[in-house]
């Protein structure tokens, strides 16, 4: 059975997954899920049992009970959403291997035969207490990130962007008058810059934030919120390297949205997975809310997916 949008599946018995298709050329699919709405004990097993030894050891030894909670949804996401995608009918989401870069992001760890390759897959994870979130692409580098929109800032805005941000962008900050406006500004960045070194495969200590700038290209002194409805392309969204001006900036397309009512969302995709003429195509997203081996729907379309810039 394939998944179509708005069709949800429920599953009282054995667990099982609904498979869909992989991404196209220049396609993200978005999976995410709510902690809050996973309260079933059985079902928390069935995630902790198809977690390898040493994540599932991983996750025991956290202290307190959400983070446990969180970090076993997350590995649980990343199992269920790869084995739907039905690469090869012995992978089960217990079955699938992973590796980290020198970087430590976590890749796909695939068994290679002679008569079988896979497909080049990537995925990243992003979680806070309350959302978990998966982006997957085919022949394209990809990093995402997911913060609370009304998450707390325990320092000022301005003092903790000084100490991250680029100059362009503190002064970007800066110039917002209303503090409640500049705050979520600040966490829009941070989820874009987020995402950017993610798909880089660096993390923050490997590209430091301060060492390149999120900027829109098309309206360069404006806030992303002031760019809400808006048909921006992906491409409008650019990133100014200091340490390499012409090659990152041109690599790497964004895409800023608000999730779930409840959080913004961004993702960072490679362009050079494409074909030439395809380079400036905006990307296909296609977002399921789920609750692994019970409940899949696709949201795409709805009000739990908003964009803010890059569609």
């Amino acid at each position: 059975m394939k998944l179509h949008c708005f069709q949800r599946a429920f599953f009282h018995s054995s667990p099982s997954l609904i498979p869909v298709q992989l991404p196209a050329p220049m396609e993200t699919h978005l999976w995410y899920m709510k902690p809050s709405e996973v309260k079933s004990e059985s079902l928390l097993k069935e995630y902790l049992d198809i977690l390898s030894p040493c994540e599932r050891k991983n996750v025991l030894q956290m202290g307190g009970e959400e983070l446990r909670k969180s970090a076993l949804l997350a590995r649980a996401l990343v199992r269920t959403t790869i084995a739907r995608y039905q690469i090869n009918s012995e992978i089960t989401p217990r079955s699938l291997k992973f590796r980290k870069n020198i970087h430590g992001k976590p890749e796909v760890e695939w068994q290679y035969s002679d008569d079988w390759h896979p497909p080049s897959l990537h995925f990243n994870i992003s979680h806070t207490s309350s959302l978990v979130a998966c982006g997957v692409t085919v022949n394209s580098q990809i990093g995402i990130d997911v913060e609370e929109k009304h998450r707390s800032i325990k320092h000022n805005v301005l003092s903790f962007a000084r100490r991250y941000f680029s100059e362009h962008e503190v002064q970007f900050l800066a110039a917002i008058s209303d503090p409640q406006v500049q705050r979520m500004e600040f966490i829009k960045l941070w989820t874009l810059k987020e995402a950017y070194v993610k798909a880089l495969g660096k993390g923050f200590s490997g590209a430091p934030f301060k060492t390149f700038t999120i900027r829109s290209k098309s309206v360069p002194e404006e806030g992303f919120n002031k760019l809400e409805g808006s048909s921006l392309k992906a491409s409008e969204i650019v990133v100014d390297s200091f340490d390499n001006p012409t090659v990152l900036t041109s690599n790497w397309q964004f895409l800023l949205l608000e999730l779930a009512n409840s959080h913004y969302a961004a993702i960072c995709t490679e362009k050079h997975g494409a074909s030439e003429g395809d380079r400036n195509v905006p990307v296909k997203l296609t977002v399921w809310k789920t609750i692994p081996f019970l409940e899949d729907e696709c949201v795409s379309g709805t009000d739990a997916v908003k964009t803010i810039c890059g569609l």
